[in-house]
């Protein structure tokens, strides 16, 4: 039984939900003890597709890597579902089939489409009452009580501070269960933005993004309920290649104190081989 984000949210545990952008980093992931998983839109995008959170990759390429990752990890998944992959009648089918595919959390966006990651420019949204429907028709979509509408408005750069807390009352009075302000650009705000809503607020700790990285602890002293890290896995692992390709490119080899690396004997077990073993020896004739 994967654990459930609401009842996290009625008992006031406060939700930590890294992002968990491939399944090598899902493998890893299960080693540690979070209750709950991000599935990033824009680094499940890159790592799948090597394409740009610019509303290119589609609905059905996006459930099936939810899917996989739901069925992989022992957390909670809280999945990005940009602006729900167009219309109101593509909202109903993107939260029925994110539920399906596992996940207890489902994020939708203000943006027009096609969307941009919220921490990049050129971002436009729709109207205040076009995503007000959209909540409406997520809420009702849904078919289990457990699962959890997360609405996310990207304003704070089109409109500014104001219009993101009228946009997210809004949404909060359409139905939604947390409400997610993108983007915010000072502490002074993220206080003020938890300060004013009415139904617990997740914070996006987007690193290198726009919004200030606090901890855990700093984030549910300023009044947050949650908080994901989309991008700590993806940067940290593209960090570690970009290393390894330059060892090898100045040094001409892998056996380098420059270049740690993950335990090969180790990694076939994450991976499941010893599982695969063990069926040899039961199974493989001789």
């Amino acid at each position: 039984m994967k654990p459930s984000l609401r009842t996290a949210l009625v008992n006031k545990e406060f939700v930590f939900a890294p992002g968990v952008h491939d399944l090598i980093a899902a493998a890893i992931f299960n080693t540690h003890d979070f209750k709950f998983a991000y599935a990033s839109g824009y680094w499940m995008t890159a790592s799948a597709f090597g394409l740009p959170d610019a509303g290119i990759a589609t609905y059905t390429q996006m459930v099936d890597r939810v899917r996989t990752l739901c069925s992989k990890v022992n957390a909670g998944v809280i999945a990005d579902a940009d602006t729900g992959y167009g219309g109101l009648l593509n909202v109903h089918h993107t939260v029925r089939g994110y539920e399906e595919a596992g996940v207890v959390g489902i994020q939708i966006e203000d943006q027009e489409f096609p969307k941009k990651c919220g921490h990049t420019p050129f971002k436009r949204v729709v109207p205040t009452a076009e995503m007000v429907d959209k909540i409406k028709v997520a809420c009702a979509a849904r078919q289990s009580d457990e699962t959890v509408i997360i609405a996310r408005s990207d304003a704070r750069q089109t409109g500014g501070f104001d219009e993101i807390v009228a946009r997210l009352k809004a949404y909060s009075e359409a139905g939604a269960d947390v409400l997610f302000a993108e983007a915010l650009e000072s502490e002074a705000e993220m206080r003020e933005v938890c300060r004013i809503l009415d139904k617990p607020v997740m914070a996006n700790m987007a690193d290198g993004g726009l919004t200030p990285i606090r901890s855990v602890k700093e984030l549910a002293e300023i009044g947050y309920s949650m908080a994901i890290y989309p991008a700590t896995s993806a940067l940290a692992a593209a960090h570690a290649i970009n290393n390894a390709f330059n060892v090898l490119t100045r040094e001409g080899t892998s056996a380098s104190p420059s270049l740690p690396l993950f335990s090969f004997k180790e990694f076939n077990s994450l991976i499941g081989f010893e599982d695969v073993w063990e069926f040899e020896r039961k199974w493989a004739q001789t």
